[in-house]
């Protein structure tokens, strides 16, 4: 197995990962990052972003990660293809092993792996992605702006996101796979108070209708077997997402979902050296802008770490 020496790694790209690489590179400490398996993160399947500063004409989410990935690699930063398959965290500095076959001693690691957003499984899920089905309302609710969705879910995250459509929306069809819903019941009460959402109970998708887009929802009643379509031209999956954490659960402390804990108002984790920032360790925004503020975070927590570093060796 190959070795290196780095001053800084950062485990995932995104915008928490690139941002942490310009403010990492521009302070000389000669960033590498890793891709991870999605280079660019969950925005590489999102199509039109326009929430984020700067773009006021709005930007397809991967090109934005190339621009953030060329605004890091013009200080300097290293960008390579790769995927980090094992972490030692035991001793200092830390260990990184890359698709199993190269060993990075770092100085520093920042992780920004970001989470996954869980899906359904169906097939028209996948071909209609980006095409009106969409895994965040926050980021694509605007476009169904006076049309009708459809959210699938039963928890806090699905009644959040028919809350939110409901402001923009004609009307909101919340699909629940059983009898009462998982969302605290303040939740609860906000949907069953929102004129325009529908509950579905005892629901289940069997398909998403449409060829260029979403045109309705073949859904079927899990109690009487009847099966019905919805007219929509949205599709939200709200079902939760799975922080991409499972290589550091024996050295971080991470949350009952698999969330990296960091100390309040810092991205520091439990371990010296290691910083996390984006959806890796954010379950409550979820969004680019405050992923890439994280990554800043972490990028200046780290830097000061290593200052710190080199004054003890004086």
């Amino acid at each position: 197995m190959t070795q290196e020496n780095v001053k800084m790694l950062i485990i995932g790209s995104g915008p928490a990962g690139y941002t942490a690489a310009i403010y990492g590179a521009r302070a000389d400490l000669k960033p590498v990052l890793y891709t991870g398996a999605q280079v660019g993160g969950q925005l590489t399947i999102t199509n039109d972003v326009e929430n984020y500063p700067g773009y006021p004409d709005g930007v397809m989410g991967p090109q934005m990660m190339v621009d953030f990935q060329k605004q890091a690699e013009r200080f300097g930063a290293e960008i390579r293809m790769g995927l980090a398959t094992k972490v030692d965290f035991s001793s200092y500095p830390h260990k990184v092993v890359i698709d199993n076959k190269h060993e990075i001693i770092a100085e520093s690691v920042v992780i920004s792996t970001g989470a996954s957003a869980k899906w359904l499984g169906i097939p028209s899920e996948e071909r209609l992605n980006g095409k009106g089905v969409s895994a965040c309302a926050v980021c694509d609710g605007f476009f169904f702006r006076g049309q009708d969705v459809v959210v699938v879910g039963g928890g806090d995250t699905a009644a959040e996101e028919a809350t939110y459509l409901s402001k923009l929306c004609n009307k909101v069809h919340l699909l629940v796979r059983r009898d009462e819903m998982r969302a605290s019941t303040i939740m609860q009460k906000r949907v069953e108070n929102t004129e325009n959402i529908e509950i579905h109970w005892n629901t289940v998708t069997e398909e998403i209708l449409g060829e260029e887009g979403v045109e309705g929802v073949r859904v079927k009643n899990r109690e009487t077997g009847e099966v019905s379509e919805i007219k929509a031209t949205g599709f939200f999956v709200a079902i939760g997402h799975e922080p991409n954490t499972g290589i550091f659960k024996d050295y971080l402390n991470l949350d009952e979902n698999g969330y990296i804990q960091t100390v309040p108002g810092t991205s520091k984790t439990k371990i010296e050296g290691v910083f996390a920032a984006g959806d890796a360790q954010d379950h409550v925004y979820r969004q680019a802008v405050t992923a890439a503020g994280s990554g800043c975070m972490a990028a200046l927590d780290a830097e000061r770490f290593l200052a710190a570093k080199e004054m003890e060796a004086v």
